[in-house]
């Protein structure tokens, strides 16, 4: 099991914001490397990605290292309130720039930075208060709030969003991460419980995020057949024992054809996986 996060009373804002940039980065990291993950980038392939690697993806992510501590720094022991929207905002958008410089313009962590970056603010806010459901409300009442500085553009995201009438990643972070408190996390506890490797608790969390999620990454690339065959195909893995068992391991191979042949990416389970694995080691249960 990965190590956690131990955050004293004595920290000074400085030291807890190294900390949990540290944490955040190696979650992006450790969520890349993770496989086998079905349409997804990770240490066997680029899955159904002709623009993105490994390595770009490791290098992404190490990039925004400096943005999750200036989060971190600015959110200490503040309330959630407009000036801080606008400041979690603002190096949001700085740290999405840096990321663009970085990869060449291929967008690896977009989604990443707007979850990652509210659950680092949200322990930032209130470090004493760690129980993961209060980290992610916290995060909740950062995102209910209006930015008047958010550029009025829209992503590939946002027009599946609006095409197909689904809940998108600010809907998910508005009501507090459900697809990390209520499936993730528990997923992955309830893996290691039975028995299985760390790799497999990740899979398999990843897995019950993807047996609900509208995910706007599927949907953009192959619409709603693809996205019901996701939720079907994740489903089925984990009605099978998850990714521990042999007849679990076949279920998630017929998944990975069917995610490639639509050419669909589950990207936005992933940002929500390394979400998972970074409130798993700073958060209490």
């Amino acid at each position: 099991m990965p190590q956690t996060l131990t955050i004293g009373a004595v920290l000074t804002a400085e030291e807890l914001a190294e900390r949990l940039a540290e944490t955040a980065t190696q979650a992006l990291i450790d969520e890349a490397r993770l496989s086998p993950k079905p349409g997804l980038v990770d240490s066997r392939s680029s899955g159904a990605h002709q623009d993105l690697t490994l390595d770009l993806m490791v290098r992404s992510a190490r990039s925004l290292t400096s943005t999750f501590y200036l989060l971190a720094l600015h959110s200490w022991q503040r309330p959630a309130d407009i000036a801080l929207r606008q400041e979690v905002g603002r190096l949001g958008r700085a740290g999405e720039a840096q990321m663009m410089a970085e990869t060449g313009g291929v967008n690896t962590h977009r989604g990443a930075i707007w979850a990652m970056g509210l659950l680092v603010s949200a322990v930032a806010m209130q470090p004493e208060a760690l129980l993961p459901q209060t980290i992610a409300q916290r995060a909740a009442k950062i995102a209910a709030l209006p930015d008047a500085f958010s550029p009025k553009k829209f992503s590939k995201g946002s027009h599946a969003v609006q095409r197909y009438q689904v809940p998108g990643a600010r809907e998910e972070a508005q009501s507090g991460f459900p697809h990390i408190i209520e499936r993730a996390l528990p997923q992955l506890h309830h893996s290691r419980t039975r028995g299985a490797g760390e790799s497999e608790a990740q899979v398999d969390a990843l897995l019950a995020v993807m047996t609900t999620l509208a995910d706007t990454c599927v949907l953009s690339r192959g619409g709603l057949p693809a996205l019901k065959a996701m939720h079907q195909g994740a489903r089925a893995v984990l009605e099978a024992g998850g990714t521990s068992t042999m007849a679990g391991k076949q279920r998630l191979r017929h998944l990975e054809q069917r995610m490639l042949a639509d050419n669909a990416s589950p990207g936005g389970a992933a940002d929500l996986l390394a979400a998972t694995l970074f409130l798993d080691r700073v958060s209490v249960a």
